[in-house]
């Protein structure tokens, strides 16, 4: 058995906060750098130079990639032969966020109420995903997710008879009826099968995966590369102001469902996937 003091997540999780929100990680820039050779618009060329312009900025002056820095949302792969001491998980990692958002000078978006909207000041309390898994480390990820993004994104209880097609037709229509919304080049993600909330896990899960790496499955490696294809064929482009390169790229994820059930979810997140990894 290991200990762990919380204070050493709480910690991570605040200098993630900062990072994930100021710096694009060096294969993301790349691959980006990547589709001004993709793009056939002259409008669509000059907005991926401009994103990479304002990456270059952010970095060096460490200063928010966008002015939405999103609600702090937190994966955490914790060791079954972890011991935590010193105090609570869950406040150790809102006391992350909230030192993280108020030293790196990053926007405060988080409601204490969704009809009431008072916002709470310092962009807790965060969204926390907890895993068991073996072995005595802790694995922390933050990802802020932006609002334009998330308000794009949509969930369908589908019946099996729709089957793959049904799937592919879903996320292809929820990438064309967002349009410029989700501020485009996008990274899509899916999650297909589980239960209502297991597939909208999976979509924003599936956000996590480095880009341009395919599903382990054939099959669903097929079906990311026709749905990239397609989603890229709608012609919405960068900003949505048409052009070749809608997405960045498409994420599937699936769990086994109900023999009754087909549910499917679409995440949307703009090329900014901004995510941190520690490990402890």
């Amino acid at each position: 058995m290991r200990e762990v003091n919380v204070k050493d997540i709480s910690d991570a999780v605040r200098e993630l906060c900062m990072k994930s929100n100021t710096e694009l990680g060096d294969a993301e820039v790349e691959y980006i750098r990547k589709m001004l050779d993709v793009e056939e618009s002259t409008t669509g060329k000059e907005i991926i130079s401009m994103l990479l312009e304002n990456a270059r900025i952010a970095r060096e002056d460490q200063i928010a990639i966008c002015q939405d820095t999103g609600f702090t949302v937190v994966f955490i792969d914790l060791g079954q032969d972890v011991h935590l001491v010193g105090g609570d998980l869950n406040e150790a990692v809102a006391d992350g966020v909230r030192r993280g958002y108020e030293e790196g000078y990053l926007r405060k978006s988080i409601l204490g109420d969704p009809i009431k909207r008072v916002n709470t000041g310092d962009n807790t309390p965060p969204v926390i995903h907890l895993a068991m898994v073996p072995g005595e480390k802790v694995r922390i990820v933050v990802a802020p997710k932006g609002g334009g993004s998330e308000n794009m994104s949509a969930i369908q209880m589908m019946k099996p008879s729709d089957g793959i097609e049904g799937v592919k037709n879903f996320v292809v229509d929820t990438v064309d009826k967002a349009g410029g919304n989700p501020c485009p080049p996008i990274v899509v993600g899916v999650g297909i099968g589980g239960t209502f909330e297991k597939c909208a896990f999976l979509a924003k899960k599936a956000l996590l995966r480095p880009l341009g790496e395919r599903h382990p499955d054939p099959f669903y490696a097929e079906v990311e590369e026709e749905l990239l294809k397609r989603v890229n064929n709608t012609g919405v482009g960068p900003q949505g102001l048409g052009g070749r390169v809608t997405a960045l790229d498409v994420h599937v994820e699936v769990h086994p469902c109900h023999i009754a059930s087909l549910p499917a979810a679409v995440n949307l997140n703009c090329h900014a996937t901004r995510h941190g990894e520690r490990i402890i």
